[in-house]
C-alpha cells in the first residue's frame, strides 16, 4: 500500500497533538521558554539543511523569486485565512491560536526534504522507512507544539496527507520521466532552499521576527524550474 507511510504520518501528527493537548496545564513562563527551545532548535535544523547545497546562488534566486510569487498570490493571507475558518468552525478555548497552530505545523512539517524523498520512495519502491521517522519526529513535534499554541496544530495532518499523498500517488511517473541525476540535484538544492524557510520558521517562533513564511513557498517550484535548465543546458554543451 504506497500511501502507508503517508497515513501513518497523519495518524501520528493526531496522536502527537492529543498527548499535547493533555499536558496544556504547563504554566505560561514554561511555554515561552519551550517555545523559544523549539525555534531555536529548529533554526539550527534550517542551517544544517541551507548547508547541503552545491549552488548557492541557486538558493538565492529561488527564494526571491518565490517571494515575489508568493506575495503576488498572498498565499500567507490565504494560509492564515483557512486557519482563522477553522477557528471559527472548531472554536478557539483561548490555549493559543487555532489559526496559528494550523499554519505553523503545516509549514514545519511540509516543508523538507524528508517529506518529498519518503513519500518517493513510498510510492516507487513501497519503502515507507524514511515516512515512518519523520511521523515519529512530527509526533513529537506536534505533541510540543500543541502544549504552546493549542489543538489547531491537529489540522496540518490535513494538508501533510495531501501533499505527501499527491507525491506517492504520482512517484512512477516521476521515476520514469526524471532522470536520477537531475532528481538528486533537485533534492539537494531543494533541501537547503526548504532550510532557509525552517529557519525562518525558527525565527517566528522565538518572536525575534515575523516573516511571512508561506509567501516564500513557490521558491521550492522555482528551484526546480532553474535545476532543470541547468541541467540540460549543461547536458547540452
Amino acid at each position: 500500500m504506497f500511501l502507508l507511510g503517508t497515513l501513518v504520518n497523519g495518524l501520528l501528527i493526531i496522536i502527537g497533538t492529543l498527548l499535547g493537548k493533555l499536558l496544556n496545564r504547563i504554566p505560561e513562563g514554561m511555554k515561552v521558554t519551550v517555545m523559544h527551545a523549539i525555534g531555536l532548535a529548529v533554526m539550527v535544523l534550517g542551517l544544517q539543511m541551507g548547508l547541503k547545497s552545491d549552488n548557492f546562488l541557486i538558493v538565492i534566486l529561488s527564494l526571491v523569486f518565490g517571494a515575489i510569487t508568493g506575495e503576488m498570490l498572498k498565499l500567507e493571507d490565504k494560509l492564515n485565512d483557512l486557519g482563522g475558518w477553522l477557528e471559527r468552525k472548531v472554536g478557539s478555548n483561548g490555549k493559543g491560536s487555532i489559526s496559528e497552530g494550523f499554519v505553523t505545523a503545516t509549514l514545519i512539517f511540509v516543508i523538507g526534504a524528508m517529506a518529498i524523498i519518503g513519500a518517493l520512495d513510498s510510492g516507487i519502491r513501497g519503502d515507507h522507512s524514511v515516512l515512518y521517522t519523520k511521523s515519529i519526529i512530527d509526533g513529537f513535534t506536534a505533541l510540543i507544539l500543541t502544549t504552546t499554541l493549542g489543538i489547531g496544530v491537529i489540522f496540518s495532518a490535513v494538508p501533510v496527507v495531501l501533499y505527501e499523498g499527491l507525491i506517492a500517488l504520482f512517484a512512477t511517473q516521476i521515476d520514469q520521466f526524471v532522470p536520477k541525476e537531475l532528481m538528486n540535484q533537485f533534492i539537494a538544492e531543494m533541501t537547503a532552499t526548504g532550510g532557509v524557510m525552517i529557519f525562518a520558521i525558527g525565527l517566528n517562533l522565538t518572536g525575534i521576527i515575523k516573516i511571512k513564511v508561506a509567501n516564500l513557498l513557490p521558491g521550492i517550484v522555482v528551484t526546480g524550474m532553474i535545476v532543470t535548465i541547468l541541467y540540460y543546458y549543461h547536458h547540452m554543451n
